[in-house]
C-alpha cells in the first residue's frame, strides 16, 4: 500500500491547494444559511433593524428608557452612548448584545407593569402604530414607579424574546427620528444580498478549482501507478508470470486502477468535502442556541447504523467481484484468441455456455451490490424527509412560543440537510472505497512480488576474447519447490562460428534450457557463462543485448515491417533491414507494393504462421548479436524455405553462436554439435553421424523422420 500512495508524493502542493479550495467552498456554503435567516429574521421581520438597541436616540427617548429600568441598568444603558447635540449615538466599543438585552428588558417591564396595572393600551402599543410622544409623557410616572417586580420578571424571560421585544421596542424610536423603515429594511435587503452573491461566487471558483485539481491529481496518479505496474510486470521472469493470469494482470492495470482513480477524484470532491460540511454544519447549529440539536444526534446515529450494516455487508462482496472480472476478462481473451479452433471443432455452445456462467456469475453479484447500495439512497431521504418534519414540529411549537424565529428555523433546516447530505456523499463512498480497496490490494500483489531474477550491485563487464562463447557447467534447473529436476548435470560449450542444435522429445528440457541463457530462469545449481561471465554477474540488459532471441511463436507488435525490425536495432538502415528479409526468406514483404511500409495488425493476425517466423527471425537478424538463439523457430517453414533460410544464416551469421532448438532432424544435419535430451539429462553430444552411432536416443528420433537408407548412409 506504501508504494501505492508513493505515487501522491509529486501531488502533494496541488492536494493541499484542493483542500485549502474544499474549506473555502465550504466556507461560502457554510455561511449562505445564516444570510438567508438574517434576511428572513432582520430584513423582513424586523424591517432591517438588526439590533433592540437603536443606533441614535433622542433626549426624550433615552428617558424613556432609562425610566424602565432599575438605576444600575439604566445608567449602564446610557454609558453606552455618547451624547452629540441633542442625540445620543451608541457608541462602537460597547458590548452590542447586552445594549440590546437591556432595551428587550426595558419593554418587558412596560409591558410587565401594563400588565400589573391593567393598562393593556401600554402592551398592545409595542405591535400597533402608536404614537412616541404619547408613550414619553409617562417618562415621569415610570421613574416614580417601583418597576423592582416587574423588571426581576422581564430579566428571566429567553434572550430570544427579549430581543425580539426589544426590536419592536426600538421602532418606535427610529419613528421618533423620522427614519424611513421602508428605506432601512430595502437597504439591509439589498446589502446582506451582495454579500450572498459574492459568497456564492467564491464558492463558485472553489469548486471549480477543487475539480480541476482533483481531476489533475486523479489523472496524473493513475498514469504514475499505470507505468509502475507495467515497469513492474516487464521485469518479471518467467516464474512470476506464472503466478499471475494475462488477463488479471490486464484487469489490474486498467479497471483496478481506474478504480482507484475514480476514489481519488471524488474523495477529494467528496471525503474531504463532507467531514468539513458535516462539522460546520453542527458548529453553526450549535452557534444558534437551539434545543432541537438532539434531531440532528438522532438522524447521525441512525445514519452511522445505516452505512456500518451496508459497509459489513458489501466489502467482502467487491473482492469477489474483482475475480469474476478477472473470470470473463479470462473466458474472452481465451475465445478471441481461440476463436477458429472452437469454429473447427464446432464448440460454439460450450464456449457460450462458460461466457454465460462467467457473465452471469458477475451480473448477480453486481445486481446484489447494486441493489444493496441503490437502497441506501431511499432509507436515507427517509430519514431526512423524518427528519425535516421533526424539525418543523418541534420548531413550529418555539416560534410560537417566541424562542426561535423563523429565520432561525430555515437556517437549522439547511444546516441540517447541509449535514445529511454530507452522510449522502459519505454513503456515495462506500460504493467505491470498498472496490478501491480490493483494487489497491490486487495491485499491491504485483508491485510487492518480489522478482525471482534481480540484477547485481555492480555488473562484470564481458572478456572479449570469449565473445559469443555459451558455456554450460553441471547446470541443473528445476521450477519452484517443485521435487524433480527439468534439466541435471548439463555440461556444453557453443562456441561463435558454430551451430549447436539441441533436439529431444516433447517435455525434455529443451525451451527449459536455452531460456537459461538470457537469464529467463535462474539455475539451481552450477552456472551458465556468456562471453565467458557468468550470467549472474551481469545486467540482464546488457546481457540480453548479447543474444538475439527467435521464439517458437512468432511475435510481432503491431504497425509495420519497418517497426517491427527496428524493435531489436532502433537505427537499423533500409539497407540492414532488407538484407535481414532477404536471409531471412521474407521475399513476400519485398516482392509487395508497401515493402518496409507493409502493415502489420495486432499479434500479426494478418500473415501467416510461416511469414511470422520468417519476420521474427529477420527482427533477430538486423540485431546482430554474436549470439543466436532459434526456439523451433523452423516449424512452420516449408522443406525448400528452410533448407534456403537455414544457408543464408550460415552464409551471412558465419562468426555467430547459433544455437537452434530442433523437432525436424532436416533442420540440423549440418549443426557442428548436436545436444540430445531426454527427461532433462545430456543423453548425446556430437554430430549428426556421431550420434546415429552413439545415442540410441537420437537414433529413435531420426530413425522416425529419416528413411533406412538415409540411416544406414549416415551410420557407415
Amino acid at each position: 500500500m506504501k508504494r501505492i500512495f508513493s505515487h501522491l508524493k509529486p501531488f502533494v502542493s496541488v492536494l493541499l491547494l484542493a483542500i485549502v479550495l474544499l474549506f473555502v467552498q465550504a466556507f461560502a456554503d457554510l455561511k449562505l444559511p445564516n444570510y438567508m435567516s438574517d434576511i428572513v429574521n432582520v430584513g423582513i421581520q424586523q424591517n432591517g433593524i438588526e439590533h433592540a438597541s437603536p443606533d441614535r436616540l433622542t433626549q426624550d427617548g433615552m428617558d424613556f428608557i432609562v425610566s424602565l429600568l432599575p438605576e444600575k441598568q439604566g445608567n449602564t444603558l446610557k454609558d453606552m452612548y455618547t451624547k452629540e447635540k441633542e442625540l445620543y449615538i451608541v457608541k462602537t466599543d460597547i458590548d452590542r448584545d447586552q445594549a440590546d438585552l437591556l432595551v428587550g428588558e426595558a419593554a418587558w417591564t412596560m409591558m410587565n407593569i401594563a400588565k400589573e396595572s391593567g393598562q393593556t393600551s401600554l402592551e398592545s402599543d409595542l405591535s400597533g402604530d402608536f404614537n412616541p410622544q404619547e408613550l414619553y409623557q409617562l417618562t415621569p410616572m415610570f421613574q416614580l414607579m417601583d418597576k423592582t417586580s416587574a423588571y426581576e420578571e422581564a430579566s428571566k424571560m429567553e434572550d430570544s424574546l427579549k430581543l425580539q421585544t426589544g426590536v419592536v421596542f426600538s421602532k418606535m424610536f427610529y419613528k421618533d427620528l423620522d427614519v424611513s423603515l421602508d428605506s432601512m429594511q430595502n437597504k439591509y435587503i439589498l446589502k446582506t444580498g451582495g454579500i450572498m452573491m459574492v459568497i456564492t461566487l467564491i464558492g463558485m471558483v472553489a469548486t471549480i478549482g477543487v475539480s480541476y485539481f482533483s481531476s489533475k491529481i486523479g489523472a496524473g496518479f493513475a498514469r504514475s501507478l499505470r507505468k509502475d505496474v507495467f515497469e513492474k510486470v516487464e521485469s518479471f521472469s518467467n516464474g512470476e508470470f506464472d503466478e499471475f493470469s494475462s488477463s488479471s494482470l490486464v484487469v489490474r492495470t486498467t479497471n483496478d486502477v481506474n478504480q482507484i482513480q475514480q476514489v481519488i477524484l471524488m474523495g477529494i470532491r467528496m471525503f474531504f468535502y463532507a467531514p468539513i460540511m458535516a462539522i460546520g454544519g453542527i458548529i453553526m447549529i450549535l452557534n444558534r442556541d437551539t434545543t432541537m440539536v438532539w434531531i440532528i444526534i438522532v438522524a447521525v446515529a441512525a445514519l452511522a447504523i445505516l452505512l456500518g450494516v451496508v459497509f459489513i455487508v458489501a466489502v467482502p462482496k467487491f473482492k469477489i467481484m474483482q475475480d469474476f472480472v478477472d473470470r470473463l476478462n479470462l473466458v474472452f481473451r481465451e475465445n478471441l484468441s481461440g476463436v477458429m479452433v472452437i469454429r473447427a471443432f464446432g464448440n460454439h455452445d460450450f464456449e457460450n455456455k462458460r461466457f454465460d456462467k462467467a457473465n452471469k456469475d458477475k451480473s448477480d453479484l453486481t445486481l446484489f451490490v447494486n441493489r444493496l447500495m441503490s437502497l441506501m439512497m431511499p432509507l436515507m431521504m427517509f430519514m431526512m424527509n423524518i427528519t425535516m418534519l421533526s424539525i418543523i414540529w418541534f420548531g413550529s411549537q418555539q416560534i410560537s412560543d417566541g424562542l426561535l424565529q423563523i429565520g432561525d428555523m430555515m437556517a437549522f433546516m439547511q444546516y441540517t440537510m447541509q449535514i445529511i447530505f454530507s452522510f449522502l456523499m459519505i454513503s456515495m463512498m462506500f460504493i467505491f472505497i470498498p472496490r478501491a480497496i480490493v483494487s489497491m490490494n490486487r495491485i499491491d500483489e504485483v508491485l510487492s512480488k518480489e522478482n525471482a531474477i534481480l540484477d547485481p550491485e555492480k555488473s562484470i563487464d564481458f572478456i572479449e576474447d570469449k565473445t559469443g562463447y555459451v558455456e554450460f557447467k553441471n547446470v541443473s534447473f528445476k521450477y519452484g519447490d517443485a521435487k524433480e529436476y527439468v534439466l541435471e548435470a548439463i555440461d556444453f560449450v557453443a562456441k561463435p562460428g558454430q551451430t549447436t542444435a539441441i533436439i529431444g522429445s516433447t517435455g525434455s528440457g529443451k525451451s527449459t534450457l536455452i531460456g537459461l541463457i538470457p537469464r529467463f530462469f535462474d539455475v539451481v545449481e552450477g552456472e551458465v557463462l556468456v562471453n565467458g561471465v557468468n550470467v549472474e554477474a551481469v545486467y540482464q540488459h546488457d546481457l540480453r543485448e548479447q543474444i538475439a532471441y527467435i521464439p517458437q511463436k512468432g511475435i510481432l507488435i503491431s504497425g509495420d515491417v519497418e517497426s517491427n525490425l527496428k524493435y531489436g536495432k532502433a537505427d537499423a538502415t533500409e539497407e540492414e533491414m532488407i538484407r535481414a528479409l532477404k536471409i531471412a526468406q521474407s521475399d513476400f514483404v519485398l516482392n509487395s507494393d508497401e515493402g518496409l511500409s507493409m502493415a502489420i495488425s495486432q499479434g500479426g493476425t494478418n500473415v501467416s504462421g510461416g511469414q511470422k517466423q520468417r519476420l521474427s527471425i529477420a527482427r533477430a537478424v538486423v540485431k546482430n548479436a554474436p549470439i543466436y538463439i532459434f526456439d523451433d523457430s523452423f516449424s512452420a517453414l516449408d522443406f525448400k524455405t528452410d533448407q534456403n533460410l537455414r544457408q543464408a544464416l550460415h552464409e551471412n551469421l558465419e562468426n555467430a553462436n547459433l544455437i537452434i532448438v530442433a523437432q525436424r532432424v532436416n533442420t540440423i544435419l549440418d549443426a557442428d554439435q548436436i545436444l540430445v535430451l531426454d527427461e532433462g539429462r545430456l543423453v548425446g553430444k556430437g554430430t549428426h553421424s556421431e550420434l546415429l552411432k552413439s545415442c540410441e536416443t537420437y537414433y529413435e528420433i531420426a530413425s522416425s523422420q529419416l528413411t533406412k537408407e538415409e540411416l544406414e548412409n549416415e551410420r557407415r
